[in-house]
């Protein structure tokens, strides 16, 4: 079916085909068309250009009026947990009382929280919590995410959680890309003995795991206190012979040597990045790994941001993800995570713009599918509330710019 969007205010987010993402100064180039059209065809994007150059418009089966509002590419977030239990608030009265993040891991709080109120809920009960954040997400404008395992740290239920990604992704739009994320967290049971957890998961979770095709990708939480780099290594070197691809938590708590050991693997990406100094940034620019910034978790636990425009201004790529989460970042709204960068990050509205797009969808390996306005690529877009400028959707941080949400060239309803 051919389609078309037509007296579209501007059309923002435009690349090449081949464009895999922004870096350094590049970060700051926003393309965009004024009084502007859009056409595409089973779900992929065929042409755009200036109203003044459309032709006829009797081909088109479905017209779709912007009334001159402006058309942004759907966000894609690189990193979520958006499959969980229950919540974690009372440990956010703990934070507000003072505990760190790793005091009250210590106290059985935090991943383990988590891990024992997945273990109690049932697969079924575990989708129908995690549909309406779907839905949620969608409706704030993103047309992509990755999803991680991890609250699990058994095999059966690492198992469940990523048979739940798996039923999400095939029952919604949007498209979906599964993290195997075992190594989060040692479990209680392993406390003294962290190689044996190790084991587990090289021997036992991960064949199986690939075995019934549950995920796309492979995540550690490097860093102090979690896992170290030598334990990264051997999880990540039986993961990739296996078929996965590297995605690291890194340099969240301290210098990790998670970066350079994500760098070494050919990570897609290394994510939350607060400890991140000369060494690490002199690290990336030698390597494909897209550097990836969780705003969310860092304003929420209060923790040192990350140093995300002297990364860019080195020359680097940075992305911006929401890492929804019950304990360390209860949101999955992209806009408010672009507002961050702003905020909190000193980072310009063009370079939060390709940090939630193109950026991201590199990060999660699909950046030849999404994350721009781009001929060949998905029709997934948003149509948003009038604004004055692209400028206003980081700046408005407050309320749902999106007015009309569009993946696959389908609008979605809610």
């Amino acid at each position: 079916m051919k389609r078309i969007v037509i007296n579209i205010g501007e059309l923002v987010g435009i690349t090449d085909s081949d464009k895999r993402f922004a870096s350094g100064a590049d970060m700051q180039k926003l393309n965009t068309i004024s009084d502007a059209f859009l056409t595409y065809e089973n779900g992929i994007i065929v042409e755009f250009g200036k109203m003044a150059d459309l032709g006829n418009m009797s081909d088109y089966e479905e017209i779709t009026d912007a009334k001159g509002q402006m058309v942004f590419p759907a966000f894609v977030d690189s990193h979520t947990h958006l499959v969980y239990a229950g919540s974690r608030e009372i440990e956010y009265i703990d934070k507000i009382k003072g505990l760190s993040y790793e005091e009250i891991a210590k106290r059985g709080g935090g991943i383990l929280n988590s891990a024992k109120l997945l273990h109690e809920t049932s697969e079924d009960e575990l989708f129908e919590q995690s549909l309406p954040r779907i839905y949620s997400i969608m409706s704030m404008g993103t047309g992509a995410v990755e999803i991680k395992s991890g609250y699990g740290l058994t095999t059966n239920d690492e198992l469940k959680m990523l048979r739940v990604i798996r039923r999400l992704n095939a029952e919604t739009p949007i498209l979906i890309k599964a993290t195997f994320l075992g190594a989060h967290a040692v479990p209680a049971e392993f406390k003294g003995r962290q190689s044996d957890y190790v084991k587990l998961i090289i021997d036992e979770m991960l064949p199986k795991v690939v075995d019934e095709g549950l995920a796309d990708f492979v995540d550690v939480f490097c860093d102090k206190g979690f896992f170290t780099t030598d334990e990264t290594h051997d999880i990540l070197n039986a993961a990739t012979k296996l078929g996965l691809k590297p995605k690291i938590h890194a340099n969240e708590l301290d210098y990790s040597g998670g970066i350079e050991v994500g760098v070494a693997h050919n990570a897609l990406s290394v994510d939350h990045l607060e400890y991140t100094g000369n060494a690490e940034i002199m690290a990336l620019l030698k390597s494909e790994t897209m550097p990836t910034i969780l705003p969310g978790a860092a304003f929420f636990l209060g923790m040192k941001y990350a140093p995300a425009r002297k990364m860019i201004d080195a020359g680097l790529p940075v992305a911006l993800a929401s890492d929804f989460n019950p304990g360390s970042s209860p949101s999955g709204n992209m806009q408010l995570i672009a507002s961050m960068g702003c905020i909190l990050y000193k980072m310009l509205p063009e370079e939060v713009i390709n940090a939630t797009t193109i950026n991201t969808a590199y990060a999660m390996n699909i950046a030849d599918k999404v994350g721009s306005i781009a001929i060949g690529k998905q029709a997934d877009f948003y149509i948003a509330k009038p604004m004055p400028s692209y400028s206003y959707l980081p700046y408005s941080y407050g309320d749902n710019k999106v007015e009309r949400m569009f993946i696959k060239g389908e609008l979605i309803r809610f």
